[in-house]
């Protein structure tokens, strides 16, 4: 526990002060007391006895317990002196959980993503799936967002602001080839962008990071959504570049988009079948301690969505003012101080 206002804990002094003013206090009470020479028999005698009447044979003179008429004073210090730090402004370091880190929404711009096994289409219905998750995070969690068609390019920033990752996911659309490989490492790019800000790594100055290999899933500030109908046409391997992210500790949740049973899709004048290849994706989530979701249809999409919610859930110490505590606790032990007085010895404290 520390202590943001500590000069108030001079005001404990003010405590003896007080012991010593109620000790006067009573020294006087028991003087003005003895003037009065039948209070004593009266007080040692049965109830209803009579000034100067000798206590009876056998009978013993009531005893209080000797702990009663120091009760109220101890409780009134102890109240006091919880007052006093809670004037110090008392706290402590308590663990919550919250959603904290920075989130790659990885799309697969692929030409297949126009397939429209999904209404209207597989890239508009998980860019509104998309688009409903960016709205549910808090400010503590950082969006970017990541497209690969044959290569990958970050086309915007980890960022907390949430305007500029809707625009970036609403600019998306179907474009050549699919390279998942090329899509995963440049997620992971991003990510070293948005952790290591200063240190250039889009320039020619700054080579990439080397970063020894980590347990798989133990980087738990940053996670990519890769969202995908798992077919790959394009190097490099994405079982080489799933091992990469594993070996940063990255996870990878894979999002399948597309029905398995699949269907025609039009690249420029041809008729192509397209389906979803989940044994692909699947892999790529095993191999980096991520989570496979499968999504039939749009229903389903925004189910997965909100399962993602959890991913980013961390712990943290956070300082906690206490004062209310303190407060509480000491009007307490001086209420119980007044009560016990009054019932015990007939007087406030």
């Amino acid at each position: 526990m520390s202590l943001l206002w500590p000069p108030a804990l001079l005001l404990l002094i003010l405590l003896p002060t007080g012991v010593l003013l109620d000790r006067a206090i009573a020294r006087r009470r028991r003087r003005a007391l003895s003037a009065f020479g039948s209070a004593p028999e009266v007080r040692s005698g049965a109830p209803g006895a009579v000034a100067g009447a000798a206590p009876s044979a056998g009978a013993r003179p009531a005893r209080r317990p000797r702990i009663r008429p120091f009760a109220p004073a101890v409780l009134a210090l102890v109240g006091f002196a919880t007052l006093v730090i809670g004037l110090a402004r008392p706290q402590v370091a308590l663990s919550t959980p919250r959603l904290e880190g920075t989130v790659i929404l990885a799309f697969d711009v692929s030409a297949s993503m126009a397939a429209t096994d999904y209404a209207p289409s597989r890239m508009e219905a998980a860019k509104a799936a998309a688009t409903a998750f960016v709205q549910q995070q808090p400010s503590t969690v950082q969006i970017g967002v990541v497209a690969f068609s044959d290569s990958g390019i970050s086309v915007q920033p980890a960022t907390s602001d949430q305007s500029e990752v809707l625009a970036a996911i609403d600019r998306l659309t179907p474009q050549r080839g699919t390279s998942l490989g090329a899509g995963i490492l440049a997620s992971l790019t991003a990510i070293d962008s948005a952790e290591n800000p200063n240190q250039g790594y889009y320039t020619n100055r700054s080579p990439a990071p080397s970063v020894p290999a980590v347990p798989a899933g133990s980087h738990h500030s940053a996670i990519v959504v890769l969202l995908s109908d798992g077919e790959n046409n394009e190097s490099p391997d994405p079982a080489t570049a799933a091992q990469a992210a594993a070996d940063r500790g990255i996870r990878v949740d894979t999002v399948g988009i597309g029905s398995e049973a699949g269907t025609t899709v039009d690249v420029q004048g041809f008729k192509v079948q397209t389906q979803l290849d989940a044994q692909t994706l699947q892999q790529i989530a095993d191999t980096t301690k991520g989570t496979y979701f499968g999504a039939p249809d749009t229903a389903h999409l925004d189910a997965v969505y909100a399962n993602l919610d959890s991913s980013l859930v961390v712990t943290t110490a956070q300082p906690t003012e206490i004062t209310g505590a303190f407060a509480a606790l000491g009007l307490a032990a001086l209420g119980l101080a007044a009560l016990a007085s009054l019932a015990w010895l007939g007087r406030a404290p």
